[in-house]
């Protein structure tokens, strides 16, 4: 993390004592510029696409007559935005919400989108459902490396525990609910599972859940754990197609799920057991 996102961060409601705020009021929103760790690897552009995959369960307004309003919201942050938002002032925004009187969904959509986007330095789209809407809860797919038999050494980050071996080229969906950072300003634990699919020379299993488990002290925001987590095995393994996608236990009503790939492609918002 660079020292100007360090010096940012200081100033974010995150670790605060907060005045909660109940009517609508985007200044609440705090943004702190994207860190690029592409760039520090020698890349003149990113190697990936996707979007940082917000929910939101606590959504709620009220009608013109004074009625409260309950839904639960999407958004879908592109990767290549110039900013993300600390998720407490995004917390923060969304209750402000709470007293405030709105003509319709359309319109309350319509302040997200607007408010967002600019918060994020890029287009955030955003579906709101109500809560008679049918949840999605199943498992990722593919193999867990959570039974291997391994021996830990590492709980900061150590991309040289990754290697893939020689053989036929491989398509593969590996999945793994070890994976834990920290709160780089509060010292949290944030939990997640992480779902990786890739295409070419077989990773050894052994050595990629070592660097998964190797995050467990790590302190940084989750789009950036998932950004380094791809870079490394983009950069080690040489993979001729990768997917990264981090499912994170949700905080405070909010969770954010990162999702890094290759390819042009969009995962469905599932919803994990934890989550």
């Amino acid at each position: 993390m660079s020292s100007d996102n360090h010096d940012a961060i200081k100033l974010a409601p995150l670790g605060q004592d907060t005045q909660y705020v109940c009517h609508y009021d985007p200044s609440q929103l705090f943004s702190i510029e994207r860190a690029n760790n592409w760039q520090k690897l020698g890349y003149d552009k990113a190697p990936f696409r996707g979007f940082d995959l917000w929910n939101a369960y606590e959504l709620s307004w009220l009608d013109p007559k004074g009625k409260p309003q309950v839904a639960i919201a999407e958004f879908r942050i592109p990767c290549d935005s110039s900013h993300i938002v600390e998720s407490k002032s995004f917390k923060l925004y969304l209750n402000s919400f709470n007293l405030t009187r709105f003509d319709s969904m359309d319109q309350v959509q319509q302040h997200l989108v607007e408010d967002l986007s600019t918060a994020f330095g890029g287009p955030v789209t955003v579906a709101i459902q109500t809560l008679d809407a049918t949840g999605i809860i199943e498992p990722l797919k593919g193999e867990s490396l959570d039974q291997l038999d391994v021996e830990i050494e590492h709980y900061q980050p150590a991309p040289q525990l990754l290697s893939s071996g020689d053989g036929d080229p491989v398509d593969e969906q590996l999945y793994s609910h070890l994976l834990k950072s920290n709160c780089p300003v509060t010292g949290q634990p944030d939990w997640a599972s992480i779902q990786i699919e890739y295409r070419g020379q077989p990773i050894d299993r052994k050595g990629l859940l070592k660097y998964l488990i190797s995050y467990r002290e790590h302190g940084d925001f989750h789009e950036q754990c998932v950004e380094q987590i791809f870079l490394d095995i983009y950069q080690r393994c040489q993979p001729e197609q990768l997917s990264v996608y981090a499912r994170y236990v949700r905080r405070g009503g909010l969770d954010i799920n990162p999702y890094r790939s290759t390819e042009a492609f969009s995962p469905d918002n599932i919803r994990l057991l934890r989550q």
